[in-house]
């Protein structure tokens, strides 16, 4: 029983290295899909919704800027003031003292039984475990009540400055001709005081990095972006050509946007765009040039949320890109 007993502690420690393995490798994959590049201090908070995108933005999971303690999501407190877990508090301790004691005692040969004494520690740990957290979630229940902070967030829509749209044969997307002119922003949304010329700018990249990642032209897109965004482009290219297909953009027509956000980091500007377009976007494969994915045929559109970043006396860069939250 003994020899059996560490013949499973061994395998049981190889499962879990494998399990966490392929953990890590899927939050990868479903890191890909997320946010990425740096807003400043502002990097993992989220931008203010408005009418472009009234949901909150996806948020930015790729990032070299550091998540310090100040910008950092605080964690929701459990009722004894420590943040919880799903190992955490009271049960956490249980479990870890069950757990740790269970597995020196079989490594050692003794205590526990051996092997399917330590699977039995195992299913009373669970138990007990999960036990604690029902009475803790029910007491917790009794005493917190719901608030309705997402209601009021997605009520205070940022009226930051608007792209100035039509320009082409009077088409309104935004309503009234008077609604689709830029919008005096608000004092909290607009910092630094975002001029036509800027949306024209931002416009002009949007078209700009669609071309250019299209092309694979690294050069371009080293022009029009910051080198951490565009280490990431590249990541996304060499992905790319490493599963044979390439990434078909063209006709991107800019439909919607709006200012989140723009302020200021010492000499560098940041401005957060909401911005709704439409594009013929497919995946074609590289060798034969056959659809992998998308309509070659029709227009789809896309909302995403765009950061740009400027120093004094240069040009705006795009310096982050994030998915637009779907609206409930």
């Amino acid at each position: 029983m003994r020899q059996y007993g560490k013949f499973f502690g061994i395998l049981a420690i190889a499962l879990a290295v494998v399990v966490s393995v392929a953990d890590l490798a899927e939050a990868r994959r479903a890191g890909s899909f997320g946010g990425f590049g740096s807003r400043g201090t502002r990097t993992y908070s989220a931008p203010p919704v408005t009418r472009t995108a009234p949901a909150t933005a996806s948020p930015i999971e790729r990032s070299m800027t550091p998540q310090s303690q100040a910008t950092r999501p605080a964690a929701a407190p459990n009722q004894t003031g420590r943040t919880g877990g799903l190992f955490g508090g009271l049960a956490g301790g249980l479990m870890g003292g069950l757990l740790m004691g269970g597995l020196f005692g079989m490594l050692l040969g003794h205590g526990i039984g051996g092997g399917f004494g330590f699977l039995g520690l195992l299913l009373q740990g669970a138990l007990i475990f999960f036990a604690i957290r029902f009475f803790m979630r029910m007491f917790g229940n009794n005493q917190t009540a719901y608030s309705g902070a997402g209601a009021s967030a997605r009520s205070n829509v940022a009226s930051g400055p608007g792209f100035h749209i039509p320009r082409m044969g009077g088409v309104d997307f935004g309503g009234s001709s008077a609604s689709a002119a830029p919008r005096t922003p608000s004092a909290s949304a607009d910092e630094i005081g975002i001029s036509q010329a800027d949306l024209d700018r931002f416009d002009g990249l949007l078209k700009e990095m669609q071309t250019a990642y299209m092309a694979e032209d690294y050069s371009a897109l080293r022009r029009i972006t910051t080198p951490e965004a565009m280490s990431y482009l590249a990541e996304e290219l060499s992905e790319n050509a490493t599963k044979g297909v390439k990434n078909e953009v063209r006709d991107v027509r800019l439909l919607q946007g709006d200012v989140a956000e723009a302020w200021r980091e010492g000499n560098v500007d940041y401005a957060t765009v909401a911005m709704r377009y439409e594009s013929i976007d497919v995946l074609r494969d590289r060798a034969t040039g056959k659809v992998v994915s998308g309509d070659p045929d029709n227009l789809s559109e896309s909302t995403e949320i765009w950061t740009f970043t400027r120093r004094q006396g240069a040009d705006w860069q795009i310096s982050a890109i994030q998915a637009a939250g779907d609206a409930e």
